[in-house]
């Protein structure tokens, strides 16, 4: 991954959340928890397996939130779909060539998905839905993960189209770092459609503007600070 050295790796003590991908491998969660914790944030990245950088930032957030958690419970996974990332080449799906990003419960799927896959993306083979909602092992894992953390807002990390994203019933932040507030759609049994609409948790959809590069160190940081300034004043500041 890029701009990962072997120390950041180390750093994050990563641990197996007993879920597992299609091809059984691990999907590895860090959990940071101050003494009473006003929010609770689950940071997810590489649900996309070929979006490098989005695993790559979370491992540099989660740095940051072990330096200052402040009063956040922080559960971060970084890597949703290993499959994806470690094939050679990556690809964009799980082993079952499932989209995970359009896997999810949301409203009328079989209907809504099979127009979105057919009509819409001409049945590409990168966006298909997957044959019934939570059908595969990592988007059914993160469901599992929303439903017993019950987290404030879901952080989902993406690439490559540089902007920001948002679903939810609260205000949006306006930018993270370079990333404006352009909100490109709903897409049926996408993560932001299930937590954010159907199910009312915040969703900050993060594209970065590079697959396979990350953002410079100062780049990170602001987004991070622009990211929890949004969090006080809009989470926080109205509990």
């Amino acid at each position: 991954m890029p701009n990962v050295p072997l120390a950041l790796c180390e750093q994050a003590q990563l641990q197996h959340s007993g879920g597992r991908s299609v091809q059984g491998k691990p999907i590895l969660m860090r959990e940071i928890q101050p003494p009473a914790p006003r929010l609770r944030v689950l940071v997810v990245a590489a649900m996309h397996g070929d979006e490098f950088s989005s695993a790559s930032v979370a491992l540099h957030w989660l740095q940051l939130a072990q330096a200052n958690p402040e009063h956040t419970h922080w559960r971060f996974i970084p890597m949703l779909n290993p499959d994806g990332l470690l094939r050679r080449p990556a690809r964009r799906m799980n082993a079952h060539g499932v989209d995970l990003n359009r896997n999810f419960p949301t409203p009328n799927w079989q209907t809504e998905t099979k127009h979105y896959w057919e009509k819409l993306t001409h049945k590409d083979p990168r966006r298909w839905p997957g044959k019934a909602p939570l059908s595969e092992p990592e988007s059914k894992f993160l469901f599992d993960q929303m439903a017993a953390f019950e987290p404030d807002v879901i952080v989902s990390i993406h690439a490559p189209y540089g902007v920001l994203d948002f679903d939810g019933p609260v205000l949006p932040p306006s930018k993270l770092g370079r990333l404006y507030l352009d909100q490109v759609g709903v897409f049926p049994g996408s993560l932001g459609n299930y937590g954010g609409i159907h199910n009312a948790t915040p969703v900050v959809t993060v594209e970065l503007p590079n697959a396979l590069r990350t953002p410079s160190a100062t780049e990170m940081h602001k987004m991070w600070g622009d990211l929890r300034r949004w969090m006080n004043q809009t989470l926080v500041a109205h509990q």
